[in-house]
């Protein structure tokens, strides 16, 4: 084979132009089994249609629908069970559904591993925990999730944009009723921070903020960061 990428599956967990541009990258090594809800596959055949541009080369991204709270499996990694869990945020600007988003346009994975029994649940965002999200966060040994934002207008204050956190989909760390507050009712052994924008202070090492999450048992990852489950 002359060309390749390694990759056995791809799942998008929403139809937001950062998550989804990679497709374009990956191009040379279609086809790709991509599993996604049909309202992300709406929004990337209509206002980002990367389904569309890419069925041009060697066959292009092959459909593999998923079904919120309906446990599904991908072939190359047999022994892991992925669970779809709407979550409430928004879809993106070029979604019809922009600020009225249907269940199917975010969803957090839960995954398992059925080999040792061992759980994380990925949500890289994460507007407002309701009653749908929270018992699979309590379930979770490990939560990877959206730190995107420290104060709801970070954005503002900083002078980058004009969106809040909420706005956005993003629950800000540090509001009354905020993420910190989320996670340390948790039980989770590892609560680890992702999707983390560049406004925001938990970047960098020496500021308070990071050692405030740090005395509170809370990661932010990194680049090449690898994480051990034991059952």
């Amino acid at each position: 084979m002359l060309r390749g990428t390694g990759i056995g599956g791809i799942i998008l967990t929403d139809s937001q132009i950062d998550h989804t541009t990679g497709l374009l990258s990956l191009r040379e090594g279609c086809p790709h089994q991509v599993w996604c809800t049909p309202e992300v596959h709406d929004d990337l055949t209509s206002g980002f249609p990367v389904f569309t541009m890419l069925k041009h080369w060697n066959g292009g991204l092959q459909h593999r629908p998923i079904a919120p709270l309906t446990p599904f499996s991908v072939d190359v990694c047999s022994d892991l069970q992925f669970t779809a869990i709407p979550i409430l945020s928004n879809a993106p600007p070029y979604s019809p559904y922009r600020d009225r988003p249907l269940p199917g346009h975010n969803v957090a994975l839960f995954i398992e591993n059925r080999a040792n029994g061992q759980t994380l649940l990925y949500a890289p965002g994460l507007g407002e925990p309701d009653d749908v999200i929270l018992p699979w966060l309590k379930r979770a040994d490990c939560l990877l999730i959206d730190g995107t934002v420290w104060q709801d207008d970070e954005l503002l204050t900083a002078g980058v944009g004009k969106n809040t956190g909420k706005a956005m989909g993003h629950l800000a760390l540090a509001e009354e009723q905020g993420l910190m507050a989320l996670l340390a009712s948790l039980p989770a052994k590892r609560k680890i921070l992702i999707h983390i924008n560049n406004t925001n202070p938990i970047l960098n090492e020496q500021s308070p903020q990071r050692q405030f999450l740090t005395q509170q048992g809370i990661e932010v990852s990194w680049d090449g960061m690898a994480i051990h489950l034991q059952g």
